[in-house]
């Protein structure tokens, strides 16, 4: 039974789903915010990186201002999500909101990258008590899942927007403001946020919390999920760059010792933090694995694509942008439609397979591209990813929230989340690798005996991007009477065929991914969950 927040049962025809329009509205508004501050940030801080770092002279730590981001938002997804269901999620997400924005004000008063990095861990804090919590609030507004299909097209926009504008944005502050309006440009939003969530969202609790709850809580599992997942986030980081060293075997082992003990721990606690029955669930098992599978995928498209056309074809950064563009922006288009859809098919199952599908076609469209297929054609392969994940994403989260026990959903919704996150570490530390191995070795090969000394120049893929060091490197083979410019185009070369490989790895792991959504169960969008009351 549900209860209000005061702890009294709450009665059914008091349910949230009985709020006006006008206050639906304004409290998804809200929501739509929240997602679009998280995407903002993570789209505008990558375009100032380059200008950041010759600022502070930190060049060393320039991947860990990305790292530490990702390393404390996925360890506080699954912890939050949880907290979430005991405690109701409204006290979270304005948490989480008010450490967003303190952690950017940190952010753009950085005199130091030790010091920005360390901001942006704590910002990675607020961004992953964010996604743990918000998106699990949308059932708490709207039980019917029809419904709940149609509203989420607003948040689905927010986040396409803040994406499209995002890469752009970020480079109109740098040049007119410099770097640190970036992470100012935050607060307006965080203020939007925690307005419209402050006053309009309900505090909606699924359960009677008794005193000295919060004490008995599963916080050795919580721990134990921040090890695990901490340590396989820095061994899938350092991996690409640096390959298998003792370092990372220790971080590997590490992960498999804490999984293990996490194991082991929650099927014995009361109250645990990461409920392993719901791996047992044949439906939220196979969502939770479609999750994986679907990060692995997005997160290779996403950090590699960029890299073959500007690394390997030689595209300006404006260029590149414009081709990736239609596979962000058409997430929304794929939702919307989506949702249309949806709500008219009697085994939404289907549109699974379809999204998949589509991405494979992404996917395919890359390991096949050079610099004589027409653009317009990569542009639409890109296109066919961003409406197939626009199939893929909201469904794995509508139909794990329908069947996720009430008092699961948030930690389900998180679980999706933090998997996603996962698959896409994993999908970049393996494609990385393969990519880097495959590239070595073309370059070596591509090489005279002659000219093997430029091996060690050659071998960081970043020269074919940057303009200054590859001119750089021309001059100089030049003046020793070797063709730099030749000798560019064969590492371009090779380049392609790594990422062609690479992502031909991603193209099969979609492929999998279609076969697997043949074993979700039948879910039914006309189960409507329980009705609750909130403050």
């Amino acid at each position: 039974m549900s209860v209000a927040s005061d702890g009294s049962p709450a009665p059914a025809a008091q349910g949230t789903s009985s709020r006006s329009f006008r206050e639906s509205l304004l409290a998804v508004l809200g929501l739509a915010f929240v997602t679009m501050l998280v995407a903002l940030d993570q789209t505008v801080v990558g375009t100032a990186l380059p200008t950041i770092v010759a600022e502070l002279n930190g060049f060393e730590l320039y991947a860990w201002t990305a790292t530490a981001y990702l390393l404390t938002s996925v360890v506080t997804v699954p912890v939050f999500g949880r907290l979430g269901d005991y405690y109701g999620r409204k006290p979270f997400v304005v948490a989480s909101i008010v450490v967003f924005s303190v952690a950017s004000l940190l952010c753009g008063a950085a005199n130091s990258m030790t010091f920005l990095v360390w901001s942006r861990a704590l910002q990675g804090i607020g961004g992953g008590m964010l996604v743990g919590t918000a998106f699990a609030c949308i059932p708490d507004l709207f039980p019917d899942a029809r419904q709940r299909l149609r509203w989420q097209v607003l948040i689905s926009t927010a986040f396409g927007i803040a994406n499209a504008v995002g890469p752009s944005l970020g480079g109109i502050l740098t040049e007119g403001w410099g770097w640190r309006s970036v992470f100012y440009v935050n607060l307006p939003v965080t203020a939007l946020s925690l307005f419209f969530v402050g006053r309009y969202l309900p505090h909606v609790r699924h359960r009677t919390v008794e005193p000295g709850t919060l004490a008995r809580l599963d916080w050795l599992g919580a721990a134990l999920i921040a090890l695990t997942l901490g340590s396989l986030q820095m061994a899938v980081e350092i991996i690409p760059q640096h390959g298998f060293s003792l370092y990372t075997g220790g971080l590997l082992v590490l992960t498999v010792v804490c999984g293990t003990v996490l194991f082991f721990w929650e099927r014995r606690h009361p109250q645990p933090m990461l409920p392993l029955e719901m791996w047992r669930h044949p439906c939220l098992a196979e969502l939770f694995n479609l999750s994986l599978l679907g990060g692995f995928a997005l997160f290779a498209m996403l950090f590699y694509a960029p890299l073959l056309f500007q690394g390997g074809f030689g595209w300006s950064p404006r260029e590149a942008g414009l081709v990736i563009t239609p596979l962000v922006v058409c997430i929304t288009v794929g939702s919307i439609v989506n949702g249309r859809l949806v709500s008219r098919m009697k085994t939404p199952n289907r549109m699974l397979p379809i999204g998949f599908g589509l991405l494979f076609v992404a996917c395919i469209g890359l390991a096949v591209a050079t610099t004589d297929l027409p653009r317009v054609v990569l542009m639409v392969g890109m296109l066919c990813g961003g409406v197939g994940l626009g199939f893929i994403l909201p469904n794995l989260t509508v139909f794990a929230q329908q069947t996720a026990p009430r008092e699961q959903l948030g930690i389900a919704t998180a679980l999706l989340q933090s998997l996603r996150m996962v698959g896409g570490m994993i999908g970049a530390a393996l494609v990385g690798t393969t990519i880097q191995a495959v590239y070595h070795a073309g370059v070596r090969r591509s090489l005279g005996e002659n000219t093997q000394h430029w091996y060690g120049r050659l071998a960081d893929p970043q020269l074919l991007v940057n303009a200054v060091d590859r001119q750089r490197f021309v001059t100089d083979a030049t003046a020793h009477g070797d063709n730099g410019a030749l000798l560019v185009e064969a590492a371009r070369h090779s380049l392609v065929g790594a990422i062609h490989i690479g992502i031909a790895i991603a193209a099969l792991v979609t492929v999998y991914a279609m076969w697997r959504t043949r074993r979700v169960p039948p879910v039914s969008l006309h189960r409507k969950l329980e009705p609750t009351m909130s403050e």
